[in-house]
């Protein structure tokens, strides 16, 4: 009896020796979103991993900003998406990652996603993460308050966000990871074809569009998906603040059945696509210390990998230093887990790339 009690006691020990990180979360009022037409709440909250003996030190540490994707918010994206605490404590007791604080900032919108851009209706989504929430991290928490112990990364519409604030801001992040990257570019069910530009003609408002988000029309196309996330992009690639329903213009109306293209709001999009940003932030993307882009082969959205190449091609022929992989996976399978993309690559990437505190 008394061997089993002194070998349980062991245990007990060996598992409070286990170093643990901190997750918690903060809120703060965004300076980059106050006062938007739209009326966006510039309440945000942050979720935040905060490494193992954290609480007990003076040692700072590099950030990892994630982004989320479409439909999503911090908490999930921490929570549910991917459980990121288990990988980053696992990671940091086995060495394959030095601690390291992870963020995950909440950029829901009443249309289920920002796309990370700034807008003059709904607020300016890429100064927010570029500026508010880099200075909230830097002022409330020991980091490395540098460009070179900055990593963004992100998954789906957080992937496009992550190549786009790359660029964009270049000089406060310095490497940048982005999963299974979205709207990169027109492709496949990303079109100005896409029967969702009718739904919403035919739909009007905001409300209407999302109680329909879950909807396929008869070839099995995600058509009510697609409609509100058209007019999430709408809402900030091509902002009408006079349009009180939707506040946005869009590159394709309907009359009756009849598609009627509006050539300059085409080319608003056209402009805020990460593959067309390229040319001209070709000096923001060698100045990265790393960048890195994969996708799943077996991804639900068609645009996703041949986007995905199309934009890796295009930082091939300029010469720009990058890694772009295909794996077997689709739009979220392979992610989380100790067998998923983000433990295995994602955390390991940002250990490599990022600068540490010298001891």
């Amino acid at each position: 009896m008394k061997k089993i009690v002194f070998s349980f006691l062991l245990l007990c020990i060996s598992f409070a020796g286990i170093a643990q990180g901190k997750l918690e979360r903060r809120e703060f009022v965004a300076a980059s979103l106050e006062n938007n037409p739209a009326g966006e709440d510039p309440l945000r909250q942050l979720s935040i991993y905060l490494p193992p003996d954290y609480e007990n030190g003076t040692q700072r540490y590099p950030v990892i900003y994630v982004l989320h994707g479409y439909g999503g918010t911090d908490s999930l994206m921490m929570n549910v998406w991917i459980d990121f605490k288990p990988l980053l404590d696992e990671a940091i007791k086995t060495g394959k990652m030095r601690p390291m604080i992870v963020v995950a900032p909440n950029s829901m919108t009443h249309m289920q996603g920002s796309f990370y851009t700034n807008s003059a209706a709904s607020g300016n989504w890429a100064d927010y993460i570029g500026k508010d929430v880099v200075q909230y991290m830097d002022a409330n928490f020991r980091t490395i308050p540098e460009r070179e112990s900055r990593g963004l990364c992100g998954h789906s519409m957080g992937g496009n966000g992550a190549l786009k604030l790359g660029m964009l801001y270049a000089d406060t992040f310095s490497a940048v990871y982005a999963l299974s990257p979205a709207v990169l570019n027109w492709y496949g069910d990303l079109s100005l074809s896409s029967p969702a530009f009718k739904r919403i003609s035919q739909l009007k408002t905001q409300d209407a569009i999302l109680k329909g988000i879950f909807e396929t029309d008869e070839t099995g196309y995600f058509n009510g998906f697609f409609a509100a996330v058209f007019t999430a992009m709408a809402q900030v690639y091509s902002p009408n603040i006079s349009n009180k329903e939707l506040w946005a213009d869009f590159p394709v109306s309907y009359i009756g059945d009849s598609a009627v293209y509006d050539s300059d709001v085409i080319q608003k999009w056209d402009s805020e696509f990460p593959y067309n940003m390229i040319d001209d932030h070709l000096p923001q993307l060698r100045s990265l210390t790393a960048l890195k882009m994969d996708w799943g082969r077996n991804e639900e959205f068609s645009h996703i990998p041949f986007t995905s190449m199309q934009f890796s091609k295009k930082l091939e022929s300029y010469k720009i230093k990058h890694f772009a992989e295909e794996y077997i996976g689709d739009h979220g399978s392979m992610l989380d887990g100790f067998e998923g993309r983000v433990y295995t690559e994602l955390l390991p990437f940002f250990d490599q790339y990022l600068k540490f505190q010298k001891p």
